[in-house]
């Protein structure tokens, strides 16, 4: 097809839905280097865009602050039919999305036949339940002809003043990167999606006992959970960097480390984007879904065989049957040996 002049696309679900969005952004920079490629999002996740090269601009729609509600899309829509987008491509599946990208004007809106506003749209491409994220995703390039051709991992670009941040806690730490260094984050928006506090604070203690040197890491949310396994985790080198950190500078810490032990969550995501492998612990979700993590190495540990799993899409604030079997099961040294083999 003819390149389009201006691309907007539509992302403002969670953090590590926007990361995952970043691969189709990328291919279409690729393929048309010379279109505007803007990107639509949330006030917190638009900080994990900035500096990409494919991104001309990054807009923020503040959808449940400032501008919530009718009055809010009502703005955000007059305000990008002024940017007079030839193409807007829309991986959120909610009602919201598609009404403002309607709303919009922009001629030639694509989005998920599984969309909540599919009607909306002026084409849809077909949402395939049995593929990663990344590839679901993918195919928005491939409604506009481009052909992909090889496997496309996110990227994120942490600014030079990021890398002079994330070099100073080096230096005040004394911490040596990447050989002897995991990074670990143990929170979660949903309580079954994390893994027993008391498992992480073993497992800290298992990687010291083999020389490996540990680093908390996760938004001011999860500083608390983060203090509390370091405590647990007395005699080791442990350091807490929750909360210490901008998104694009957690990626530069976790660009640093040797691997990242995480549950399903956003940092298992900005490890792929910063090519540092993962293993990931799941628990209510499974990587069938489609948001495991997407590197070469990476490994995810789960237990099997349990017909209770999954018990919901996201998660939830407790096991619905009040065994957390799936999290139970997974000990320290499951994971301990995962992060050896890495």
């Amino acid at each position: 097809m003819q390149p389009p002049n201006r691309i907007l696309v539509f992302q403002t679900a969670f953090l590590g839905d926007v990361v995952l969005t970043l691969p189709l952004v990328q291919v279409l920079h690729r393929e048309f280097p010379n279109t505007q490629i803007d990107f639509l999002t949330t006030p917190k996740a638009a900080a994990i865009l900035r500096n990409h090269p494919a991104i001309n601009s990054v807009i923020e729609y503040d959808k449940r602050g400032s501008q919530r509600g009718l009055r809010g899309i009502c703005l955000i829509s007059r305000a990008l039919k002024a940017g007079r987008y030839d193409v807007a491509l829309v991986p959120h599946r909610s009602l919201r999305s598609a009404v403002v990208a309607a709303l919009s004007g922009i001629p030639l809106r694509i989005g998920f036949d599984a969309s909540a506003g599919r009607f909306l749209f002026s084409k849809t491409v077909s949402y395939e339940r049995n593929i990663h994220e990344v590839e679901r995703n993918l195919r928005f390039a491939e409604a506009l002809s481009i052909r992909i051709l090889q496997k496309e991992l996110p990227s994120v670009y942490p600014s030079v003043q990021d890398v002079d941040i994330v070099d100073r806690f080096f230096s005040a730490t004394h911490i040596e990167p990447k050989a002897k260094l995991i990074a670990i984050a143990p929170g979660s928006v949903w309580n079954t999606k994390r893994w027993l506090t008391e498992r992480f604070s073993e497992l800290v203690k298992r990687l010291s006992s083999a020389g490996i040197k540990t680093v908390l890491v996760g938004g001011g949310e999860d500083e608390g959970l983060c203090r509390r396994i370091a405590a647990e985790s007395q005699g080791t080198e442990i350091y807490v960097a929750a909360g210490k950190f901008t998104l694009l500078q957690s990626a530069e810490l976790l660009r640093r480390c040797f691997a990242l032990v995480s549950n399903d969550s956003a940092p298992m995501h900005l490890a792929v984007a910063v090519r540092t492998p993962v293993v990931a612990v799941f628990g209510a979700t499974v990587p069938s879904f489609g948001f495991a993590p997407y590197g070469e190495k990476d490994i995810v540990v789960q237990t099997e065989g349990l017909s209770c799993r999954p018990c919901s899409i996201h998660g939830g604030d407790k096991c619905p049957i009040g065994t957390f079997d799936c999290m139970v099961r997974i000990s320290a040294e499951m994971v301990f040996e995962k992060v050896i083999h890495l």
